[in-house]
Order: structure tokens, then C-alpha cells, then sequence
């Protein structure tokens, strides 16, 4: 085999030991292909973190040799970092006409509209970007148009299954294209690369369908306001709230600004036809609470959502309480039970009927259980399984699971480096990965000063004291000491902070006194010293000097 059919590799920078992040690159022939760049959520391990997506140093590097990249679905998890890190990466986009709608909306909020090449792809078309022969598939998801990505190259064929299920009656678009994963098993395929996320979960995920007579069901025998919450790029569950409302007598209002977004690009590329034009948040208080169904983001319980702000009683316009019902068509993402739940308890003491999966089926998961996983094999039979999209569990179920199927699995973490040879794949080399926080509107790395800081004022706070010193560096009245969180103004602990930190730059030389930079290290060594002695903590520290 010669170096240019010798090169072909896999390497996740993001969404393989982790829900979310997805950023993904092949390699052959000395050129580069990125599939999907999606953003996470802090959660609880990070709580100074709200989003987060993948590092791309190591493609931004080599981005003259990036020929493209490919967006397999419209979910924030594989398009939402798009807007974000397309200026490091410079390359086309290439996506289905609802992907492509979506991603268009937010590259025009971002200023990028005019900067972005994006090319749409028919679902389940053919295109190539050399030395890549790339073929969509269709599968079944919980948003419209998700595709499987077929890689084509001299040294072998790889399925990139993208997030799927194997869903009899989907609702929004075709089932999952069986046949032509049949016809690329027959064809034959290296490697799989696949959705791990219920890998775990024994059986099947369920269908939209059966969601869809559920909420009908559950919604029909309700009295009082209505509101729904569900991912807001489920085209399928909001069109079965819809149809469930009117067939429940009841106007649906739409609350939250990704809800209107999916609306417009839904019926942008032909979808909800049937549905009415949703009614705005204005337009809700108009209608009868017995008569009114809201749809609403914040089915995570994120801080600024719709829903949170109404469990706050924030929220300028919608309100709900004693009599009334939410609805959660939605699962919990890991990570979020502890946000999601001081939203459902704020909604109970308001007085709020709170429904879940637990106890209503209203809602299916949008990826693939044991027995889907299992049809898959069946159909593609692949020679080696790479398991992704999913934490370390996640993916060593679904390994095991291959194993069985008599499919040899390989497990990966971010930045390990696949090669993907036709004899045994094995892990060649290792690229450095990170992770980028979104912070206001800049992009700051995770491990990083700015966030190693905020993380320390979270668990440990913030002192700040101010100093004024003559020229000589006498201290012309005591320190003043602010330290919200760790210290009241009149403490006596405050009281003996100040005097040690005063006796310590009253014992220093008269020489380092006099050196603004040397007073001010030593002074912030000082308030080191006696917090830590006093509080048993290690406050970031700040010293500010005022030189009379």
C-alpha cells in the first residue's frame, strides 16, 4: 500500500467520552474532512460554564488542507458551534436544505451570512469533495433531514452514522433508509463509526408515533393553562403538540426565541404545513386559560430560558399557577438534573401540575436502543465498530454489544488518532484537544487563566484590598478590605485581617516599600497569608495601590 492510500485516519476532537461537542475529522490522502461541530452545556461539572464547544487548534492548523465540513443534522450538539469557530476553520459547509436553512439563520446572527459558503445537499444525495466520495443516507432522528455520511476512499468505505433511530412511523420525514444501508453492507465497509447515547437501554426507543397519540390523550384530559416544553428542534413532537391542542379545542402560543427559530426554518423548507401560524407571547393573554396551549423553551432548566423565567415569575408576559400544567416532552440530558429540577419545584410551589416521562409516555428517545443497534449491524456489517457520541458507559455498552455481534470494536477517546488501514485499525498517534467556553461574546479556553480564576472565586471568592501609601510607601491610613461572600465590613475577623496585613507593610524594608511592583507582590502575599490562616481557604486576591 502506498503513502497516499496509507494515510487514512479518524480523529473525534469532540462528542466521543462526552454527550455533546461533536467535532470529527478524516483523513486521506494528506487532506482533511471536519463532520459536524456542535456545542455542550457546563452543567454540573462545570457551573461557571453555560456553553461549550470543542477546541479546533488542530484543524485550524492544517485548515489550507480542510476541504469541508459536513453537517449530518440540525441539533446544537453537531451545528451549534458552527457560527462560532468557522472563522479558525475558513472551509465550506455542506448540509441538507433544513440544516443548511437553521445554520443560515445563526451565521446571520453572527454577521458570517455573506462570509460562510454553504452548499445544500439533497437528503440522501451524493457529492465529493476530493479525495472524499461522500453519500448521504437518510435516518430517522427526533429533528428533520438527520443523514448518515457514507466516506468513500481508496483504502476503504466508513459509516459515519451521525444520530439516528429506527423509528416504523418517524411522523416528520421517511424512516430510516434501510435499503441503502443493506446495499452499503453488500458494498462492504471498513469501519463504523455510531451513536452511542442509548447503548445501554435494552430494546427499543420507541416511535414518534406512538408520542403523538399519548399527548393527544394527556393534553385533551387537562383543565387550565397548558405548556409544553420539548427540544426545540423537534419538528415532529411540536407539530404532535399542535395536533393534540387542536384537537383539545385549544390556540397554541409559541414562547422562546429557538422555538420561533425552528418555526421559521421548518416552514421555510416545508414542514408544519398543516399547522396554523403559532400565536405570540402577546397574543396568549388573550385567549382563555381552558382554550390556551403555550409551546416553550426550557426543557433543561437553562437559566435565561422561557421556562425559567415563568417558574421565577420573571417572565414579562406568560405566567402560570394554581390549576395549571407543564408538560415535559422531553428527556433529561446528564448533567442537567439538578437545573431542571429547581425549575420543576419553583413550578410545584407555584401551585403548577408537573408531567414527565415518568409518568405519561410523551416522549421517545431520537436515538437507537439495543435492538435498533443490533438491526444496524445486521445491515451494514461492518468489520470494525468505533463507538461514539456517548460517555465512557455509553460507549463500552455499545463496544461490548459489537463484540457480540461478532463486529470487533475499537474505543476511542477525543484525540486519539484511527488509522484506519484495511487490516486492523489501531490507534497511530494522539492530537491535542480542549475545550472552548463561550464567554459573553468571546470564545475563552476551559483550562484556562479566565475561567482557572472564576472557578476559584466560585468555591473560594474574591478579596480585594486598597492601600494608599505616601511616596516612601507609608501606609497614610489603614487597609480598606472587600470581600463579598467570605467577610462582613465590620467583622471581627475582617478587624485582625486588616491589622495583619497593615503590621506586614509596615515590617517591610524601606527599599521594597518604595517600588510599586514589590509592594504590591509582597502586600498580595500578606492577604494570602492571613486569609488562608484566618478562613482556611485560598481566595483569589487583588491588591489595588494608590500612591499619594
Amino acid at each position: 500500500m502506498d503513502a497516499s492510500t496509507s494515510d487514512f485516519a479518524f480523529l473525534p476532537l469532540g462528542g466521543t467520552g462526552e454527550i455533546g461537542m461533536n467535532l470529527n475529522l478524516y483523513r486521506f490522502g494528506g487532506r482533511w474532512l471536519a463532520v459536524d461541530c456542535g456545542i455542550g452545556f457546563g452543567g454540573a461539572a462545570h457551573p461557571e460554564v453555560e456553553i461549550m464547544m470543542p477546541d479546533p487548534a488542530f484543524i485550524a492548523e492544517r485548515r489550507e488542507n480542510l476541504v469541508g465540513l459536513v453537517i449530518t443534522h440540525a441539533h446544537e450538539d453537531h451545528i451549534g458551534a458552527v457560527a462560532h469557530l468557522w472563522p479558525q476553520l475558513q472551509c465550506p459547509v455542506y448540509a441538507t436544505p433544513f440544516a443548511a436553512t437553521v445554520l443560515r439563520r445563526k451565521l446571520a446572527e453572527a454577521g458570517l451570512l455573506s462570509k460562510v459558503p454553504v452548499h445544500t445537499v439533497p437528503a440522501g444525495g451524493s457529492f465529493t469533495l476530493k479525495p472524499f466520495r461522500l453519500q448521504f443516507i437518510r435516518m430517522a432522528h427526533s429533528v428533520p433531514e438527520s443523514q448518515a455520511l457514507v466516506i468513500r476512499t481508496d483504502a476503504g468505505t466508513v459509516l459515519h452514522t451521525g444520530d439516528f433511530k429506527l423509528d416504523p412511523n418517524p411522523m416528520v420525514g421517511p424512516q430510516s433508509d434501510e435499503a441503502a444501508l443493506r446495499a452499503l453492507g453488500d458494498e462492504g465497509v471498513l469501519a463504523m463509526i455510531c451513536d452511542s447515547t442509548n447503548a445501554m437501554v435494552e430494546g427499543h426507543s420507541g416511535s414518534e408515533g406512538d408520542v403523538r397519540r399519548n399527548l393527544a390523550e394527556v393534553i385533551g384530559g387537562l383543565r387550565g393553562r397548558v405548556a409544553v416544553t420539548c427540544f426545540a428542534s423537534n419538528v415532529a413532537r411540536v407539530e404532535s403538540v399542535a395536533l393534540a391542542a387542536r384537537a383539545a379545542g385549544r390556540s397554541v402560543a409559541m414562547v422562546g426565541r429557538s422555538l420561533r427559530n425552528l418555526d421559521a426554518a421548518a416552514r421555510t423548507c416545508g414542514y408544519l404545513k398543516g399547522i396554523a401560524p403559532f400565536l405570540s407571547e402577546d397574543q396568549a393573554n388573550d385567549i382563555d386559560d381552558d382554550n390556551l396551549l403555550i409551546l416553550i423553551t426550557g426543557s433543561q432548566g437553562e437559566d435565561r430560558s422561557a421556562l425559567s423565567r415563568v417558574a421565577m415569575d420573571t417572565h414579562p408576559r406568560i405566567e402560570l399557577g394554581h390549576g395549571d400544567t407543564v408538560v415535559y416532552s422531553s428527556r433529561m440530558i446528564p448533567g442537567n438534573e439538578r437545573a431542571i429540577g429547581v425549575v420543576q419545584d419553583s413550578l410545584v410551589r407555584r401551585g403548577v401540575r408537573v408531567v414527565t416521562d415518568e409518568e405519561a409516555h410523551v416522549h421517545v428517545s431520537g436515538h437507537p436502543a439495543r435492538d435498533e443497534l443490533r438491526r444496524l449491524y445486521e445491515l451494514v456489517r461492518p468489520r470494525f465498530s468505533v463507538p461514539t457520541h456517548g460517555e465512557w458507559r455509553h460507549l463500552s455498552a455499545h463496544a461490548a454489544l459489537a463484540q457480540e455481534l461478532g463486529v470487533t470494536p475499537i474505543l476511542l477517546e477525543d484525540g486519539d488518532i484511527l488509522g484506519l488501514t484495511p487490516g486492523t485499525p489501531t490507534v497511530i498517534d494522539s492530537a491535542p484537544v480542549g475545550k472552548l467556553v463561550l464567554d459573553g461574546n468571546r470564545l475563552v479556553p476551559l483550562a484556562g487563566g479566565v475561567l482557572g480564576a472564576r472557578r476559584r472565586m466560585l468555591f473560594n471568592g474574591i478579596v480585594i484590598a486598597s492601600i494608599a501609601v505616601d511616596a516612601s510607601g507609608k501606609l497614610l491610613s489603614p487597609p480598606k478590605i472587600s470581600a463579598p461572600g467570605l467577610l462582613d465590613d465590620d467583622d471581627a475577623m475582617t478587624t485582625r485581617v486588616i491589622a495583619e496585613l497593615t503590621e506586614a507593610i509596615d515590617e517591610l524594608p524601606e527599599a521594597l516599600r518604595a517600588e510599586d511592583a514589590p509592594l504590591l507582590d509582597a502586600a498580595k502575599a500578606a492577604l494570602r497569608r492571613a486569609l488562608g490562616k484566618r478562613l482556611q481557604k485560598r481566595p483569589l486576591v487583588d491588591v489595588h495601590l494608590l500612591r499619594v
